[in-house]
């Protein structure tokens, strides 16, 4: 087996994980506030390939992961997407507060799998002598690899620009011209953060947002939820 492979297992494994339990929370939020939508479209689910879309869930990820570990030997950030999950916000009860509600639910997901994967950390070295050292070792780097996936997926989704869910939580919490100016953007969100993200790095190398994004806040949050966890954030 080559040495990068179980890195690249864990990573992918890690970054499918947190995209379904997002994609699968709204559709359990939008439940939960009168939507059916995503329930008679099957999308109310935890089975990752319900969610599964193949440019952002498999190629991105993937080619992200073997990158890393072609140039650097290690996974640093794990970036993807999957198929949105069908809300009909106006067949929620309180459209504009609903909408709010579902749109937070991708991200406090990702918060509660982060913090939960860390107290993790406590059971996998309290059972280390049964395992053996190989084993906790690829346990501990999975642990870490899931934070950092689901901090990554959280808070990127946090951006206030519709699609993503801050963009949908501003929308329901701004004043109705400027809420509704910021709505008309939808359709064109995801290729501004496409081209900001990724297309523009690759005719100007001194921008890089990702890795801003990655050092000044997934990092300071990684410490964050060590430390809630007990442990010592030191990395």
């Amino acid at each position: 087996m080559p040495d990068w492979l179980p890195e690249a297992l864990a990573a992918v494994l890690a970054a499918v994980l947190a995209i379904t339990f997002h994609e699968a929370a709204h559709g359990y939020a939008a439940l939960a506030l009168g939507d059916d939508t995503a329930k008679r479209a099957g999308r109310i689910s935890l089975n990752p390939i319900r969610h599964v879309d193949p440019v952002g869930t498999l190629l991105v990820p993937g080619l992200m992961v073997l990158g890393q570990l072609l140039t650097i030997g290690r996974v640093e950030a794990v970036f993807g997407w999957a198929k949105p999950v069908p809300v009909n916000f106006w067949a929620l009860r309180n459209p504009r507060w609903g909408m709010v509600l579902v749109a937070a639910a991708g991200p406090g997901i990702n918060a509660v799998l982060a913090f939960g994967s860390a107290l993790l950390v406590h059971a996998v070295l309290a059972g280390q002598g049964l395992v053996g050292p190989d084993v906790t070792q690829f346990l501990l780097r999975f642990i870490a690899l899931s934070i950092l996936a689901n901090l990554v997926l959280g808070l990127f989704n946090l951006m206030p620009l519709p699609p993503l869910d801050g963009g949908r939580i501003m929308v329901g919490l701004l004043p109705r011209a400027p809420a509704i100016a910021l709505a008309r953007v939808e359709p064109y969100g995801l290729m501004i953060v496409i081209g900001a993200l990724f297309l523009l790095p690759m005719a100007v190398p001194a921008w890089d947002p990702m890795a801003w994004f990655v050092r000044h806040i997934v990092a300071p949050a990684f410490d964050v939820v060590l430390l809630l966890a007990g442990l010592n954030a030191g990395r």
